[in-house]
């Protein structure tokens, strides 16, 4: 599987029959966590978009002077496997307090301490992030996960980025609080339906990425998931 996610790979029937099935876990991860801290980045600084109205005259000063800086925030990571370590290395290294959430991942698990991460409850963690990143696999217990109650219960203000999987969001919830001011931005690289059908859905939603799925999709990322199966596969046939 060139990637992680395995929500559209029959596992059982593979386990059943005897195959192995390989993810190219961690090969990517660098390439997702640099999307969610870029995304981090434009969403609370929020200046940007403004390259049409610079070149066409306008000068919207004072429209972009409240935007916000990344350092001393506090990213509430949800899924706490290579990606989300990845991501809080990087977010760290900007002066981010990071906290986290994983359901298979206890507490007192050293990797919080040794990465400077501190643990916490998924309410909690949504309540008092400015940014939240999704990085779990698509399973019952993850759909939905991040409905229009638990996007009401984020911090007014924060941002929402999802790499992971578009059913694990309500993307109309994520609409809608958007345009209603709650969240103050969000980036959404997944969607329950590859490619997002036409909808109006987003129009007029401000501070908004929208992208086709490539948050883990770089050169240098490609290469390394390609080489890594590669050499799953030799080790399997040998």
């Amino acid at each position: 599987r060139l990637g992680v996610g395995l929500d559209n790979i029959d596992v059982p029937g593979c386990e059943a029959k005897g195959m192995k099935v390989i993810p190219a876990t961690g090969a990517n991860a660098l390439s997702v966590a640099e999307y969610v801290i870029a995304s981090t980045m434009l969403l609370l600084r929020g200046a940007f978009s403004a390259t049409a109205e610079v070149t066409s005259g306008r000068w919207p000063r004072n429209a972009l002077s409240n935007g916000r800086e990344t350092a001393g925030k506090t990213l509430g990571i949800i899924g706490f496997g290579s990606i989300g370590q990845t991501t809080a290395r990087l977010a760290r290294g900007l002066g981010m307090h990071v906290i986290a959430y994983d359901p298979v991942i206890p507490a007192h698990a050293p990797v919080f301490s040794e990465m400077g991460v501190k643990p916490a409850t998924l309410d909690d963690l949504s309540a008092q992030a400015d940014v939240v990143s999704l990085h779990v696999p698509l399973v019952d217990s993850t759909r939905g996960l991040f409905n229009a109650q638990r996007i009401s219960a984020m911090k007014k203000g924060a941002i929402l980025i999802n790499t992971s999987r578009g059913h694990i969001v309500d993307t109309l919830a994520v609409a809608q609080s958007l345009k209603f001011g709650h969240l103050g931005g969000a980036a959404l690289d997944v969607f329950d339906a590859e490619p997002l059908p036409p909808s109006p859905m987003f129009e007029g939603c401000p501070n908004l990425i929208l992208t086709p799925h490539i948050s883990g999709v770089t050169f240098e990322g490609n290469e390394r998931v390609s080489f890594m199966i590669a050499e799953k596969v030799l080790e399997a046939l040998h």
